[in-house]
């Protein structure tokens, strides 16, 4: 069987040899590591995930070969100890696979919510921090903790420490939104291992902002929305798509849904129909990092930036939506199975949704000399999540278009991290509400894209305008033509987006060719937004070394899974995108990945507070020579009763 035919044929395997873990599968997970003496009552499971098998070992099953075992990653940590271990278990064979003790010197493990908590008790208990509070007329029994990841500062005594830094908030009453009330000027260092304030950061006293946020108040509600009417969704026939397990059918797309506690929606295997056989796109796509730094130098929050799925595992916190308010329409469900701290199975029900919309016209001509007008309705498959870490909450939304586009869009929205605004003003914050700043802040989402276009040996050409000069082949000074640049290895690999000449990166099979001798591709559209801000010499650079550029190009290798590295939690940085790329191999037709970096630049502005209008972020990829001509033509027109037909001649 062919490559192209081994990867089309992936839906057909009765093996699933990737789907999720299942609730019976991490309750044995727990029951092996039990019998192997490596958990007890203070083990923690920090994260439980599907060891993925390679793909050579994928396609190889799907063309007759064995399963590949079925290994599940777990880390632990000793909240007694501060221990933490990487282990390897087989569901094949029922023991563990591999056992290895982490050097916390060289980051951590992520966060748990348990943590969160205990911050907290341990601070409640220190007069330091109380008294803090006191000299600013706060009640330390009206306030909350908010915990943060404490990056990587090279801060004395804090060397294989597991560190949580923390702000306080005031709350006035318990459905009060702290988030209005911060106590600024002021932050702890907590060894959350140890229960122990490290180090109290009290630089300066702001007055504690008093106009409350709480945005469910009706007293905040503006008029002149009255008048809006219900719109519903119907499709009297049921939904076009189909749904076997973690396999969805769709128009002409096939693909597998899968949720990862750290990456959260994983889309894996997509392929279009062309004809009688599905052509391969894409192997596996997925947020594999996203990393929020903040502009404020003060000495209280120079080390603001948090990786939200490095460090606390954003899938964690993915929402159970709502039909009819976060979704409209004919909606699938798909719930996500994870890992509790204590090694159990829980379920997030209605965590993935899944729904197809009307997307507006696809086509429309209406012919000068023929007289023939002929429509067509876009549509559009909709698969989505929702998380919610801390103040912010983030919508991940795939989309998958008749014509073969592909599409993702990150939407943020929730409430924006606050703090006291200076009486002399801040060029690092924005004053939203009396005395109350927004910190300039960026997002910024590393997708990683494990590309199989038509095949496994694909390479990339980064295409742009270039003007041509008014000379004897250009005497009127109106041509303009495109420059090609075919990358070869990783040196090449990473690239910066450049609006001023329309750059995009052609992702072509250097084996397969369309009808006109023209490789098959697919373009990827990069969203001209800025990459990291901070300082190239800056902690946050080298941590979070992916943001530096719009794009990388890596040769595929099954560990390379995170562009910020395996341990992103108090790591130094150097892992990661800069690491996998050193070897510098070559990525002209092999089997490669794109990590896309995209995101926002936040000024925010007093429309923002108390709770954001979602702001909206992605990019496109585009079938470019995929197809011999326009795949959409045999779409038909609508029957729907409220669309106008024309008369019959």
């Amino acid at each position: 069987m062919s490559t192209v035919e081994s990867l089309s044929a992936a839906a057909d395997v009765e093996v699933r040899v990737l789907e999720s873990l299942s609730a019976a599968e991490i309750s044995t997970v727990r029951e092996i590591l039990s019998r192997a003496d490596l958990i007890g009552p203070t083990s923690r499971f920090v994260y439980v995930g599907l060891d993925e098998p390679g793909k050579a070992q994928v396609l190889a099953h799907q063309d007759g070969g064995p399963a590949p075992e079925r290994l599940v990653r777990i880390l632990l940590l000793d909240i007694a100890t501060g221990a933490s271990r990487d282990v390897l278990v087989s569901l094949t064979t029922g023991e563990v696979h591999s056992d290895t003790e982490i050097d916390t010197a060289h980051g951590q493990v992520p966060i748990l919510e348990e943590e969160f908590a205990e911050v907290g008790v341990v601070l409640a208990a220190n007069e330091a921090w109380r008294e803090a509070l006191r000299k600013r007329g706060v009640d330390p029994a009206m306030t909350v903790c908010v915990p943060l990841s404490a990056g990587h500062y090279d801060i004395p005594n804090e060397e294989g420490r597991r560190i949580i830094r923390v702000f306080a908030f005031r709350q006035d009453h318990p459905e009060d939104h702290p988030w209005a009330h911060p106590v600024d000027g002021l932050c702890a260092y907590v060894d959350i291992i140890n229960r122990e304030l490290v180090d109290l950061i009290d630089y300066r006293t702001f007055e504690v902002p008093d106009e409350h946020g709480n945005f469910q108040d009706p007293a905040l509600a503006l008029p002149g929305y009255e008048g809006l009417k219900p719109i519903e969704i119907t499709q009297p026939e049921g939904p076009s798509f189909t749904v076997d397990g973690d396999v969805v059918e769709w128009a002409n797309w096939r693909l597998r849904i899968g949720f990862d506690a750290r990456e959260g929606l994983i889309l894996r295997q997509l392929a279009f129909r062309d004809g009688e056989r599905y052509r391969p796109v894409l192997y596996r796509a997925s947020i594999a990092e996203m990393v929020v730094p903040y502009a404020d130098p003060s000495p209280s929050r120079f080390w603001q930036n948090y990786f939200d799925t490095g460090e606390y595992l954003f899938g964690r916190f993915t929402n159970s939506l709502r039909l009819g308010c976060d979704c409209l329409g004919e909606i699938h469900y798909f719930d996500a199975t994870l890992s509790d701290e204590l090694g159990m199975p829980r379920t997030i029900e209605n965590a993935i949704c899944l729904h197809e919309e009307d997307y507006g016209t696809l086509w429309k001509h209406t012919d000068l000399f023929t007289g023939v007008s002929e429509v067509r309705r876009q549509r559009r498959l909709v698969i989505s999540f929702f998380t919610t870490v801390g103040n912010y909450d983030y919508g991940f939304y795939w989309y998958l278009y008749l014509d073969g586009t592909i599409e993702c869009e990150a939407k943020l929205t929730g409430v924006a991290f606050s703090a006291a605004y200076p009486p002399e003003g801040s060029p690092y914050q924005n004053e939203v509400a009396p005395g109350l700043g927004l910190p300039y802040h960026q997002h910024l989402f590393s997708v990683r894209l494990d590309m199989t276009v038509d095949g496994l040996a694909n390479a990339v050409d980064e295409v742009e305008v270039s003007r041509v000069p008014v000379g004897p082949g250009n005497p009127y000074g109106n041509a303009f033509t495109a420059k090609t640049t075919r990358l070869t290895s990783e040196s090449e690999g990473a690239r910066d987006a450049d609006a001023s000449v329309g750059r995009v990166w052609h992702v072509v099979n250097t084996e397969q060719t369309n009808r006109m001798g023209q490789p098959t591709g697919y373009v990827l559209h990069a969203q001209q937004t800025p990459t990291l801000l901070a300082d190239p010499s800056s902690s946050i650079a080298a941590r979070a070394a992916f943001t530096t550029r719009q794009l990388w190009v890596t040769r595929y290798a099954p560990e390379e899974r995170y562009p910020a590295g395996d341990l992103v939690n108090q790591h130094a940085g150097g892992d990661g995108l800069p690491a996998y790329m050193a070897a510098n191999r070559p990525i002209e037709g092999e089997d490669i990945v794109l990590w896309h970096t995209f995101g926002l630049t936040h000024f925010p502005r007093p429309e923002d507070w108390p709770v954001m209008p979602v702001d909206y972020v992605g990019f496109t990829l585009k079938p470019y020579g995929f197809f011999d001509r326009n795949p959409v033509m045999g779409v038909p027109a609508t029957t729907a009763s409220h669309c106008c037909h024309p008369e019959p001649q």
